[in-house]
């Protein structure tokens, strides 16, 4: 999950080398040289912290700039495709990573990259409110390798606007949408390569049990058009993404409401349909075979910090997972979440994703 444009600026990289020379090799001057008997040590200090990340991941540069004096560290930020593009990408680089701590998979990946030993234990506290979203280890004990950062609930949304100056009633529930009314007006990251699509899937599923591929036939004969990830269908195809888009109809998330807000602050153009949510959780956690462990783990645990907990609702549209701090004047009337969204059992997930995906694609490249 999660949602802003994504800031490409990145920091150079700074290296620090710490010589350690024995009083011997100091006097031996230019030549450094060391005879027998002396000892002379160099030692290479992690300057850098690399956070893997998918597309939708933005931290404002002042917290950037503020972990960075705070730890010593440079933080570079690689960002590789949604979250399912990014749990493939970790499971083929396990024990090898291309960087020290993975941000963005969520509760429809996590088992799959924790089945492949992608992540290792987190050494720091939970604060306030985030133990809540832990998931639970095989033994039955709380999952110490992926910790909760933020959580929100997918939706289908509308543009009320476009709804209004077409005189056509808005859709309500799943079943809406494969109504010929609302012929080519969807569009949704697809479930193999989106987080956000993959709990799509998994919400019909809870809603149709084993009808669910018979919803999916219906919705994709109505014309639903499926992107590669939730920045393609929500700010290229939706009309109230920002690039004129055409499709009054998206996949996004029920705070989303929360930032298309009318000029008089009064009402938002946009609105979540309650009945079509699944909850998801984002985590974060230190890559097994980290360069730079420590690092690693002072990054999750600024991620968990009252300072970018609180930033997270206006730069990535949703939830802290921590209970003490405070939400946007606006989401209280905007960003109003579900109270019983679709679920699927993790174990089950863990079980049946594959198949689920297999189906899933003979479906909707018929």
């Amino acid at each position: 999950m999660v949602r802003s444009t994504l800031g490409n600026a990145r920091l150079a990289r700074r290296v620090r080398m710490v010589l350690g020379l024995t009083l011997t090799a100091m006097l031996a001057g230019a030549c450094s040289a060391v005879g027998e008997g002396d000892s002379s040590a160099t030692e290479d200090v992690p300057a850098e912290v690399v956070l893997v990340t998918h597309e939708s991941f933005v931290l404002p540069e002042e917290l950037q700039a503020r972990f960075e004096e705070t730890s010593g560290l440079t933080l570079t930020v690689r960002a590789a495709g949604d979250a399912g593009t990014l749990t493939n990408k970790l499971v083929l680089t396990q024990g090898n990573p291309t960087g020290d701590v993975a941000f963005g998979i969520d509760n429809t990946f996590a088992t799959r990259a924790l089945g492949a030993d992608v992540f290792a234990p987190f050494v720091g506290d939970l604060p306030a409110g985030a133990a809540d979203y832990r998931l639970t280890a095989p033994d039955g004990r709380p999952e110490t390798r992926l910790v909760p950062i933020d959580q929100a609930n997918v939706c289908i949304n509308v543009d009320t606007t476009w709804f209004a100056r077409n005189k056509l009633a808005p859709p309500t529930t799943l079943t809406d949408l494969t109504d010929p009314a609302y012929r080519d007006l969807l569009v949704l990251p697809g479930a193999a390569t989106s987080s956000t699509g993959l709990a799509f899937l998994l919400t019909t599923i809870a809603a149709y049990g084993e009808g669910w591929e018979d919803y999916w036939v219906a919705l994709m004969a109505n014309g639903a058009r499926l992107t590669a990830g939730w920045s393609d269908a929500y700010y290229v195809d939706f009309t109230q993404g920002g690039e004129q888009g055409k499709r009054p109809i998206v996949l996004s998330y029920d705070s989303s409401p929360a930032f298309t807000i009318d000029e008089d602050a009064n009402s938002s153009r946009t609105a979540a349909l309650l009945e079509t949510c699944f909850q998801q959780v984002e985590y974060a956690g230190v890559l097994t075979g980290a360069a730079n462990p420590e690092g690693a783990n002072k990054l999750v645990s600024f991620l968990l910090s009252e300072e970018v907990q609180a930033a997270l609702p206006e730069s990535m549209y949703v939830f802290p997972v921590r209970t003490d701090v405070p939400l946007p004047e606006d989401w209280s009337r905007f960003a109003i979440q579900p109270t019983d969204p679709h679920w699927v059992d993790p174990a089950q997930i863990t079980e049946l994703r594959d198949e689920w995906l297999q189906r899933w694609n003979e479906v909707t490249t018929r």
